[in-house]
């Protein structure tokens, strides 16, 4: 693999047996996962100004702003970010260089989430920034092709919570729904910005058979969970870790809630996203990251990035992480992999061939 086209992930060593494992990444921002030396290029062509202009020192500055242990705080680095990215020129850049991000993680199948709203203070239209986005992934994927390597990308369109252009985002991933959207998002701070106030966005989606994964339970408790499935429909959930205060667990045994037992019990898919959550205050170490309680107690965990210039992280180094600090085994990571496949925005049928042809055999030729 060419290492200039598919670097090794920031964290990673390059003969780590995860590396070589299929994955799937389901919660992965586009304007939290650009390479820092190419925030330097996109700056210095719009005249931005950067806290540092060395590509270690920018992505090392990422990391420190974002272990604030506060999700408001966390959300202030992406000004950099989206600020470099008002350009369709810069929209397919980032997205071809995050297609073949995915390819070095050993990523097969990816899911790319961003907010066009925020990406429109120039010339381009939101329609015009989705296309961008596009085009770009399928340059990656085309780029990929000619290497030799196999990865499917596609979209999820962001409204951000905290705005009031929820609708405009919904009819937008509608417009684009047979080309490369797959799914609708709300993101943003929590507390004090419930899902449900953008009912009429998220009733259009679902009257629309429209997929909605929605950031919850990372800052805003078990209310912002309740609100993102019961009143919002949420089929899958952004995080989720906030689902522990919903139990009494000790030793494997106890009680669980009627919200936990809802989503225990439908096999709710929550993108668990751990070093993130460590950074926002969600979680206090990778130890006792709730992830490893909630897999052992049957709930249905994926591992994602979330942010992969914030965290310096990749699914492999959260894979990792797992493995060296709460016990995980490669059985465990072959579950979570095959539980984000199963709750991935494509057809049934293209996700049985791709768990038969990549993620059985994947596993099979990987010892730990």
């Amino acid at each position: 693999m060419d290492e200039n086209l598919f670097p090794v992930p920031a964290g990673v060593h390059p003969d780590d047996p995860i590396l070589q494992l299929p994955k799937v990444s389901l919660h992965d921002h586009l304007d939290g996962g650009l390479r820092p030396a190419t925030i330097i290029e996109l700056a210095a062509q719009s005249d931005i100004e950067l806290p540092a202009d060395d590509p270690e020192k920018l992505g090392e500055w990422f990391r420190t702003q974002a272990d604030s242990g506060s999700l408001p705080e966390y959300l202030k680095t992406f000004g950099v970010t989206v600020g470099v990215l008002q350009s369709a020129e810069a929209l397919t850049r980032a997205a071809r260089e995050w297609t073949l991000d995915q390819v070095a993680d050993g990523v097969f199948y990816a899911e790319c989430r961003w907010a066009p709203e925020q990406h429109v203070t120039g010339e381009l239209t939101m329609d015009d920034a989705v296309a961008a986005v596009e085009k770009g992934m399928e340059e990656g994927v085309a780029i990929a092709a000619q290497e030799g390597r196999t990865i499917m990308t596609a979209q999820i369109l962001t409204a951000m919570r905290q705005n009031d252009n929820s609708l405009a985002v919904a009819e937008l991933a509608l417009r684009h729904r047979d080309n490369g959207v797959v799914g609708f998002d709300l993101a943003g701070p929590e507390d004090g910005y419930p899902a449900s106030a953008h009912k009429a966005a998220l009733d259009l989606l679902r009257g629309e058979l429209f997929p909605t994964t929605l950031h919850a339970g990372e800052d805003g408790g078990l209310s912002s969970m309740m609100d993102a499935i019961a009143a919002c429909g949420a089929v899958r959930i952004g995080h989720g870790v906030d689902i522990v205060q919903d139990m009494q667990i000790t030793d494997g045994a106890g009680e669980i809630g009627r919200l936990a037992a809802w989503v225990l019990d439908r096999q709710i898919p929550l993108e668990v996203c751990p070093s993130s959550n460590i950074q926002t205050g969600a979680a206090r170490s990778i130890e006792s990251h709730p992830i490893t309680g909630l897999k052992d107690l049957g709930f249905n965990v994926t591992v994602n990035p979330d942010n992969r210039l914030m965290s310096q992280t990749s699914v492999t180094r959260e894979m990792r992480l797992l493995v060296d600090h709460a016990g995980w085994d490669i059985i465990d990571l072959e579950i979570a992999t095959a539980a984000a496949l199963r709750a991935a925005f494509i057809p049934l049928d293209v996700r049985d061939r791709l768990l038969e042809e990549i993620v059985m055999p994947g596993f099979e030729r990987i010892d730990l």
